[in-house]
């Protein structure tokens, strides 16, 4: 049996199988942010991003590791292919974390050795022993994935685990990369890895999955069932296509239904101790972070925590949980931390309040980016009546969003429409330069008025795929949320901002879009010689 925890392990892939999202790419500010979230949520492994691939991600992960990475915080990982120079890039990356490790992965599947890798099993199994030993001479925390383990021969599969392991791998990774599995297939092959693989003892088994058929949550407790200690998920189940097994899904189904899996994993059923360090408390605060900033909206109907997760429409639900909420709720929404808090902070609050509640909610300012936000917050306080929390997240998270030293800073727009009135806008930019740039341009509306303005003064070509708009909160006064997607030679660029005039927010969320364009278009490369590594060679684990 492989090595147990004792109970099961959260590794948190968000910063980098989430941001593979289209559009959610992240700064260094924004990622920061979200693994202090993290640390806070209680995740026991922060996978932080792919060091090698370019050197943005190298300094976020480096950054993440000395600044999260503490001796009574989470592990930071990065993740590497089989590769020597990528691998040397992430324990550098690393270096600075109390707990580090090192993700190396290989395909094993077939149909990767033969139309990605153009290896023999042979090739592939010396790759791993001679990779994942020279990943330990490194560091003593290793993980060694079998890419594509789903679609892939169980008796080679086995043979390269049993490498892995006795070439210094601490933890082997199982992922359904292509979600392709069903809970009753890939709990056999967690079952089948635990029968065959003579060390598999001394490493903890850790799962990773997708979910193109709606089936990665499933798969994951399937896992548990049959051994599998550690969880690789994201926030809001973001990723590639279909996106990856959701974090607070996973966590509020072992803490709901502990009572069940207590047994597999050796406990008596009715042991009332948590399967996981997750704060769950902290949940619904972490989900807000990530979706404002990298601008993905949740679902309403979004298990755990969507806007309508705890909502009661049918006046029987309604009458059953007036009288008793356990009758159609399993779970109290206060667990997830879900409550209407009301921002106890009007026009005469001070910084000091102000920055206390922005810490409570996750957010830690440097001092000018902390004045911007006061500002907004004074500003908001002028026109609307009640200020929730969800209005303060909206504000500092395009705060956050922010490049360093953005190209562009709307100054000013100003719109003219109405019945039989061509749709007209005037917006003012200022450029890196300090010189302010005005444009006037029609448009079939006036949002669609002001991007024409805006893309006359930016003159940077691209194409708008995604404009979705959202109310904050309830009532006439609420902040709208905007989120635009631009598609720049073939990579999506996303924008978010918030304000009570959606033109405004349309505008700066635009704004965002092009900093954020202009800032990737020009990204350079971790090594001299080297370009980041396109797309195709992304990991797709």
């Amino acid at each position: 049996m492989a090595r147990d925890p004792g109970r099961v392990l959260i590794f948190d892939t968000t910063l980098r199988d989430g941001e593979q999202s289209p559009g959610a790419s992240l700064n260094l500010e924004e990622k920061l942010a979200i693994a202090q979230q993290l640390a806070r949520l209680g995740v026991d492994i922060i996978e932080a991003g792919f060091p090698f691939a370019s050197s943005g991600d190298f300094h976020a992960v480096q950054k993440i590791a000395a600044t999260v990475g503490t001796a009574d915080g989470p592990v930071i990982c990065g993740l590497a292919r089989a590769a020597s120079g990528d691998i040397k890039a992430c324990a550098e990356a690393v270096a600075p974390a109390a707990h580090r490790r090192i993700h190396t992965f290989i395909a094993t599947s077939d149909i990767h050795l033969e139309h990605k890798l153009r290896k023999s099993r042979a090739e592939v199994l010396a790759i791993t022993e001679e990779m994942v030993a020279y990943a330990r001479s490194l560091v003593e925390d290793v993980e060694f994935s079998c890419e594509d383990a789903g679609r892939s021969d169980p008796a080679f599969m086995h043979e390269v685990i049993e490498a892995a392991i006795k070439a210094g791998a601490t933890t082997i990774n199982i992922p359904d990369t292509v979600g392709y599995t069903t809970p009753a297939e890939f709990g056999e092959i967690i079952a089948g890895i635990n029968r065959s693989v003579p060390n598999i003892d001394q490493a903890v088994i850790s799962v990773h999955g997708h979910n193109d058929l709606g089936l990665a949550v499933a798969n994951f407790l399937e896992a548990v069932k049959h051994g599998a200690r550690q969880l690789e998920c994201t926030i809001n189940g973001i990723g590639e296509r279909a996106g990856n097994a959701s974090l607070e899904e996973l966590v509020m189904a072992l803490h709901v239904r502990r009572s069940y899996f207590n047994p597999f994993l050796g406990r008596p059923a009715e042991q009332r101790d948590p399967l996981t360090n997750v704060r769950t408390e902290e949940i619904t605060k972490t989900s807000r972070l990530v979706s404002n900033l990298t601008g993905m909206a949740v679902q309403p109907n979004k298990a755990i925590v969507g806007a309508n997760a705890f909502a009661h429409e049918s006046g029987i639900h309604q009458d059953g949980v007036l009288k008793n909420r356990l009758t159609y709720e399993i779970i109290d929404a206060r667990t997830v931390g879900l409550a209407d808090n009301r921002l106890s902070l009007g026009k005469l609050s001070g910084r000091s309040a102000f920055r206390a509640r922005l810490e409570e909610l996750g957010y830690t300012l440097e001092r000018n980016d902390l004045d911007d936000a006061f500002a907004r917050f004074k500003e908001l306080a002028d026109r609307k009546r009640e200020i929730t929390d969800r209005d303060l997240e909206a504000i500092v998270s395009e705060q956050v969003q922010q490049q360093d030293g953005p190209r562009y800073a709307l100054q000013s727009v100003q719109v003219s429409c109405g019945t039989n009135l061509q749709p007209t806008a005037t917006v003012t930019l200022r450029d890196g330069d300090g010189i302010d740039l005005t444009e006037a341009a029609i448009g079939t509306g006036p949002v669609d008025a002001v991007c024409q303005a805006l893309n006359h003064l930016a003159q940077v070509p691209n194409e708008l795929v995604e404009f979705s708009i959202k109310s904050v909160t309830e009532g006439i006064d609420a902040m709208g949320e905007v989120t635009i997607r631009l598609r720049h030679q073939g990579v999506l660029y996303s924008g978010h901002a918030a304000d009570t005039d959606i033109v405004v927010a349309a505008a700066q969320a635009f704004v965002n879009a092009l900093n954020r364009l202009v800032s990737g278009s020009q990204r350079a490369p971790l090594h001299p010689q080297k370009t980041p590594l396109p797309v195709a060679e992304l990991p797709r684990l």
